[in-house]
């Protein structure tokens, strides 16, 4: 039961009170109590406490661990100032307690006299065999709570992992579509035509007595050459239809000759025509003429060939991107989940 002091003065001392008090009479060796000091004043006027070091002994045997304050305005033009102690004991005894000595404006003021009583606990020596050891460091009990979270998480990732070996098996069966781009050496329609001739002549086919395979083969490749020269299907035109087509293209190099040469090819194919041998090279050297005047510098040699893609080719494309993407998303997520996880796992543990 705590024990209350007034103290009051004369003249001033009306409005000035001290009161000192203890939470506790009585308490076990290394217990703490609290004891309280409560100066209620003007509210302008000067209170001083003594001054009170922790880790001192408040008395002997009384040790002061700690010194806490408060200040309340009680209304009124007053104030209450209060300092708490807190004391303890390892002595077994009966401790008086001084009055704490507050100075209110210059004029010394105190609370009363208090008693702690320290007592420790009766040891049984004729019964050593109840003494029992500490008890060891016992782990905290299993609550759902703490890892319920966690165990949903846990179910979240094994089910990520599900779907990204899913997706992975799909993208397995889902071949890459490769295109290969192909240069192609391209020969250009001059040279592809002077080589035949050049054939022609090493073959000595314009002295040879079977002259219409000779002017076969010379206007079958004058033929070639005009069809991929001109652009347009000299292959399957007569002669004639070339000349005229040649004209209405605006091209009028050699005309005359080549119109010749192909008049005498009809006649020796169609009408067993039988041509002089100076006439059989005149038309080689008009062919190979024909072919220089008309040829195109400057042509590119190679061609790049770049295959097409069909829609089941383009959609299985645009699939395994997709699906690669889904795969990059969910190891991020799932490498972020595990880490989360174990952390926690961790703290919990």
């Amino acid at each position: 039961m705590a024990c209350l002091c007034c103290v009051f003065g004369l003249g001033a001392t009306a409005q000035v009170q001290v009161e000192q008090q203890i939470d506790s009479m009585m308490v076990l060796i290394g217990e703490q109590v609290h004891l309280t000091v409560d100066v209620t004043a003007p509210e302008k006027a000067n209170i001083q406490f003594p001054e009170l070091k922790p880790s001192t002994y408040f008395v002997p045997g009384v040790e002061l661990l700690a010194v806490s304050g408060d200040t309340v305005d009680m209304g009124e033009g007053t104030r209450k100032v209060s300092r708490i102690l807190t004391l303890t004991s390892f002595d077994e005894n009966l401790y008086s307690l001084p009055p704490v000595k507050v100075k209110v404006d210059g004029r010394e003021y105190k609370g009363n006299q208090l008693a702690l009583k320290v007592i420790t606990l009766d040891v049984d020596t004729l019964h050593p065999n109840q003494f029992f050891p500490p008890k060891d460091v016992q782990n905290n009990p299993f609550q759902w709570s703490d890892w319920s979270a966690l165990f949903w998480l846990s179910v979240l990732l094994v089910l990520l992992a599900l779907l990204s070996y899913w997706l992975l098996q799909r993208l397995k069966e889902n071949k890459p579509i490769i295109t290969r781009i192909r240069i192609v050496k391209k020969v250009l329609p001059h040279q592809k035509a002077l080589t035949a001739i050049d054939e022609i002549k090493a073959e000595h086919m314009q002295t040879s007595e079977n002259q219409k395979d000779y002017y076969t083969r010379l206007t079958d490749t004058l033929r070639q050459y005009i069809e991929e020269r001109f652009g347009f299907s000299a292959m399957q035109m007569t002669s004639s239809e070339i000349i005229y087509k040649l004209r209405e293209n605006g091209d009028q190099t050699m005309i005359d000759e080549l119109k010749e040469l192909f008049t005498t090819a009809d006649l020796v194919k169609f009408a067993k025509y039988s041509a002089l041998l100076d006439e059989n090279d005149m038309n080689l050297m008009n062919a190979i003429h024909f072919i220089d005047q008309t040829k195109l510098e400057g042509q590119p040699t190679e061609e790049r060939i770049v295959p097409k893609l069909t829609d089941d080719d383009k959609r299985s494309r645009k699939n395994r991107i997709a699906i690669k993407t889904v795969l990059w998303i969910l190891a991020v997520l799932m490498m972020a989940l595990l880490a989360y996880i174990i952390y926690n796992m961790w703290t919990l543990m």
